[in-house]
């Protein structure tokens, strides 16, 4: 079943002075079964940013369907927005987004304060959480006394603490060192695993060949993707770097 459809997306942004036209996205469409784990991959200014800002409706496109668990995201009424996105959506960025004046066991708290949840049910949820994250030592310490893969964790176990339909992630392993990012996609392959859906925009090839599918987005389309199936991460890595390459030389697009 899909938990995620995209249907015929484009968006043009209009500039403010001169009203030029830049079209971002021209013709999208795509969709996300449940318990996948796709990865977005694509040049600098190919439309990967926009497309992930429309699918956490933070932006909404000209003209096209996103559809969350069948319901169609642009008929959700403005005032239910937040709440909506807090309930189905769960969000990993790059620089982590954690509030340093609060501690790591709070920022993990706040969708569910902003949700109106009790204290117990919040403790109830974090527990087992931190202990498969492996952050239980660090909950009461703030981001600034944490390392960069420990933020990312906090911000891994903030996103799955409201027990999301869908994870979307912004370049996770963008602000990490290598190990920390070796251990990041350890443990996203992990939550897939047991059945969490995750879309992913990255430039890594690395990270992308932990996916079980690769979309690869150029001018504004998705142009090719290619599924993992039996392959190994390694394996994956080499068909992603071919893959980019014959996109870069001009290849036949993906139908």
């Amino acid at each position: 079943m899909a938990i995620l459809e995209v249907n015929q997306l484009k968006k043009i942004y209009t500039t403010r002075f001169g009203g030029t036209q830049v079209q971002a996205l021209s013709n999208v469409n795509f969709s996300v079964e449940k318990g996948e784990y796709v990865a977005i991959m694509g040049e600098s200014g190919s439309g990967k940013t926009t497309l992930l800002n429309i699918l956490a409706s933070l932006d909404k496109p000209t003209s096209g369907e996103v559809f969350l668990n069948s319901r169609n995201m642009s008929t959700v009424p403005e005032k239910e927005l937040a709440s909506f996105r807090r309930e189905n959506l769960g969000f990993v960025f790059q620089d982590f987004n954690l509030l340093d004046t609060f501690s790591i066991e709070d920022n993990i708290f706040l969708p569910l304060v902003l949700s109106g949840k009790h204290h117990s049910e919040m403790q109830k949820r974090i527990q087992p959480l931190a202990k498969k994250l492996g952050i239980e030592e660090i909950l009461k310490k703030f981001p600034y006394e944490v390392s960069g893969g420990q933020k990312q964790r906090a911000a891994v176990c903030r996103a799955l603490i409201t027990k999301p339909q869908l994870i979307l992630a912004d370049e996770p392993t963008g602000a990490l060192d290598s190990r920390a990012s070796d251990s990041l996609l350890d443990l996203f392959e992990n939550i897939n695993n047991e059945g969490q859906t995750i879309l992913m925009v990255t430039h890594s090839v690395k990270a992308a060949s932990t996916a079980k599918r690769v979309l690869f987005i150029k001018d504004g389309e998705v142009y090719h993707q290619i599924y993992k199936g039996k392959s190994s991460s390694k394996e994956m890595f080499q068909k992603i770097s071919d893959t980019l390459t014959l996109i870069a030389t001009g290849g036949e697009r993906y139908e």
